[in-house]
């Protein structure tokens, strides 16, 4: 595959199929970037795909060359720490708020964990006010290409996703492999449901 000579970070709110896009990349053909510390369950049952350096990226970034050409998970508040030295594209997963609060939500639960003190509404909120802060950061970024993809999309219609994140990513990848991956199934916290 062409890996270029960037960084790719798979990147999006909580619960917004972010492990599936890393699935769905080493699938096709990239070297995830992962340490299996945190297992496979109930909630990510192909895995989670995390790396525990990068949530320490503001203090430790020396890490960070041994990724290119390479695919990371990190989640979208830690975008922010990103060093410039790096050329860096990014996937980054949307997905309707509601969805994703109410899956997090289930998956706090399920961890014995309980959800955010904070209501509903004002928690939409602070996402909405988040998206739109990040979003204007990486347009602002020379150094950042990023293509945002949406959850139900990526669900509705894998083999059209794989095919826009692999020309985005600069070819190479094997896009049947990609779509595969997809599993309709795991689509359990529907909008309204």
């Amino acid at each position: 595959m062409n890996a270029g000579k960037f960084v790719t970070i798979v990147s999006g709110l909580p619960r917004t199929g972010t492990s599936m896009m890393m699935r769905m990349l080493e699938a096709g053909g990239m070297d995830a970037v992962s340490d299996g510390t945190r297992q496979a369950d109930v909630d990510n049952p192909n895995g989670y795909y995390e790396f525990e350096k990068v949530k320490k990226i503001k203090e430790d970034a020396s890490w960070l060359p041994g990724t290119v050409g390479r695919v990371f998970k990190m989640v979208s508040m830690l975008l922010f720490e990103l060093p410039a030295s790096f050329q860096y594209k990014v996937v980054f997963m949307e997905r309707d708020l509601d969805e994703m609060m109410a899956s997090q939500d289930r998956m706090l639960a399920r961890l014995g964990k309980a959800s955010a003190d904070t209501e509903p509404e004002k928690m939409k909120a602070l996402y909405s006010k988040h998206l739109s802060d990040i979003k204007a950061w990486l347009e602002a970024r020379a150094n950042i290409d990023v293509i945002y993809v949406k959850y139900n999309d990526f669900i509705a219609n894998p083999r059209s996703m794989a095919s826009a994140v692999a020309a985005f990513l600069g070819g190479g990848l094997d896009e049947e492999k990609m779509a595969a991956v997809v599993d309709k199934n795991l689509y359990r916290n529907r909008a309204g449901v």
